[in-house]
């Protein structure tokens, strides 16, 4: 048993000088995608892409709306018959809607995936870059509890993404 302590207080104490020889960085990657310039291009392709669709669906929302108020205000003198096929009106418009919407929203989650894998990969060729040229050994990103300011790389990170070409 005390052996095992023994080595295992050798390998600490040799981990802890080879540790001295090691060049440490940290990396907030929440803050690199706040500020990465591809991030806010990547937002307005979004926005150009599926803006026409949004402004449908509102569109579709507020028809339905202006029936279900014309149907609250005029309900009392329409035929049996005119109420019926207004509610029926207004129900597959309210369906057809609702269901715009969920393909809307998987359309822009999955375009919005797209877009922020490329923006990581980009991150990530971003450090990598930034390791090899300044030597780092080790670079570590989410998960940290605490990193010392002089470690903290993002910033390198940040201004590497700005140069680097579409």
């Amino acid at each position: 048993m005390k052996t095992k302590i023994a080595l295992f207080l050798g390998l600490l104490l040799a981990a802890n000088v080879s540790s001295a020889d090691l060049k440490v960085g940290f990396v907030n990657i929440p803050a690199v995608l706040e500020k990465a310039p591809q991030a806010e291009k990547a937002k307005k392709r979004l926005e150009q892409a599926f803006s026409p669709r949004d402004k449908q669906l509102v569109a579709q929302q507020k028809e339905i709306q202006t029936l279900q108020e014309k149907l609250t205000k005029d309900a009392s003198v329409m035929s049996e018959s005119e109420r019926a096929n207004l509610e029926r009106d207004i129900s597959n418009k309210a369906r057809d809607a609702k269901r715009a919407q969920q393909e809307f929203s998987e359309d822009f989650n999955v375009r919005r995936n797209e877009e922020l894998g490329k923006l990581q990969r980009r991150i990530v060729e971003a450090i990598r870059g930034i390791a090899k040229e300044q030597g780092y050994d080790l670079l570590l990103t989410d998960g940290v509890i605490y990193s010392n300011e002089e470690i903290d790389i993002t910033e390198q990170v940040q201004k590497k993404l700005a140069t680097l070409p579409e």
